[in-house]
């Protein structure tokens, strides 16, 4: 055994964390590897990317009708958001839950910080965002929300995590943006943004980590906050959108998370209208509105801008476009199967991974050719999530 074979056996043994020896395979690293949730059932599909393979599936995470992922920096850990209020932490590496808990009632997402040591969870029930040591699940701060006209705590939405150790979240029921700069876990330093507008429903912050916007979905507009300058205070945006126009039933919200942002331009699901919304990002006007095939939910760009995928609510929820973000036209349209829930880009946009719940598979397509690669049979798949979240701002 020459020193080389000494010293690798040696690392392996007093660094395990390098190994992976459950069911997922043999030595690897992360930045392939994928979570696919399985909303019915309660589990998730870890799978990679490199050859499109599922390596194995976890059990027992509660109620993920609704659930939402983010990763530790690391890439090796993957944090669960459940509707149940459950908060799981799973081992990409080893295959296996490494802890989870039930922190809240009813919850809607989630967060970690840009130094990766906090992950905070948007709460309904009771309202209200918990925060986590990321490495022990022990909570750290808890941030109270005050309480709307039904006397219940405001729902917390739109949850992301912003530069300087910040998290940054709306206020469904009491019409409010917060900033909570948790520098000092003892002390959280909250600053507040109220009279927004009606009902803010969820939020996204652009990849540069500048803004945040509240779409709202008891008014027509958007709520835009500059966090580099919190102190000009709220600026609204796209206020004329639908205004005299008759709004059709929203089957589903689009998710303000899903909006693309390529270039110049931010590409916006509209609420109750069946288009898409091209917006000019230096002075936050709209210059174009797309017709698209029905209700957007989300509208996701590829990693190089140049295109945007859409999917949309039931009942046309078979159906994907691609817009061609040049000539900001459809050039593609695809039927697929009922249940068409998220997209996801592989970390360089040469493939994305299409959930269809009602047919249990997930498509993968060539995002040059629009040709299908390879399909994965999945449990009623919904969200995917690929570990290069982890080096984005708000993912």
């Amino acid at each position: 055994m020459n020193n080389c074979q000494r010293l690798l056996i040696s690392t392996l043994l007093f660094l395990p964390s390098l190994m992976i020896f459950a069911d997922c395979g043999t030595l690897r690293g992360t930045g392939d590897l994928l979570l696919i949730i399985e909303r019915m059932t309660g589990s998730v599909v870890i799978a990679e990317t490199t050859n499109n393979t599922k390596l194995c599936q976890l059990t027992g995470l509660g109620d993920l009708s609704h659930a939402s992922v983010v990763y530790s920096r690391d890439q090796r850990y993957a944090f669960v958001f459940g509707r149940d209020g459950g908060l799981t932490k799973i081992d990409m590496l080893l295959g296996q839950i490494n802890k989870r808990i039930i922190q809240s009632g009813n919850a809607i997402g989630g967060a970690i910080s840009q130094d990766g040591s906090l992950v905070a969870v948007s709460n309904y029930t009771p309202g209200g965002v918990n925060i986590f040591s990321s490495e022990t699940l022990e909570l750290v701060a808890k941030i109270p929300t005050p309480k709307s006209s039904k006397s219940k705590k405001s729902r917390v939405v739109g949850l992301t995590d912003a530069p300087d150790k910040r998290f940054v979240f709306s206020l469904f029921d009491t019409g409010e943006i917060w900033i909570a700069n948790m520098s000092n876990l003892k002390k959280p330093e909250i600053t507040k943004f109220t009279g927004i507008g009606k009902q803010p429903y969820d939020g996204l912050i652009t990849p540069d980590g500048r803004h945040y916007i509240a779409g709202l979905f008891g008014e027509d507009g958007l709520a835009l906050l500059d966090l580099w300058h919190p102190e000009k205070g709220i600026k609204r945006i796209l206020g004329n959108y639908g205004k005299g126009q008759k709004k059709l039933p929203v089957y589903k919200m689009p998710h303000l998370e899903g909006w693309a942002i390529a270039g110049n331009h931010a590409f916006l699901p509209a609420v109750g209208q069946h288009k898409v919304m091209v917006v000019n990002r230096n002075d936050w006007t709209q210059e174009k509105a797309i017709n698209v095939h029905s209700q957007p939910v989300f509208a996701i760009g590829r990693p190089d801008g140049r295109q945007v995928w859409v999917n949309f609510a039931f009942p046309d929820n078979d159906t994907i476009q691609v817009i061609d973000t040049d000539t900001l036209t459809i050039v593609k349209t695809m039927t697929l199967g009922k249940g068409i829930l998220h997209m996801e880009f592989t970390p360089r946009g040469e493939q994305v991974w299409i959930s269809v719940r009602d047919k249990d598979q997930v498509v993968i397509f060539d995002t040059q050719s629009f040709k299908s690669v390879n399909t994965l049979n999945v449990i009623k798949p919904s969200g995917i999530f690929n570990t290069s979240r982890a080096h984005k701002i708000g993912l």
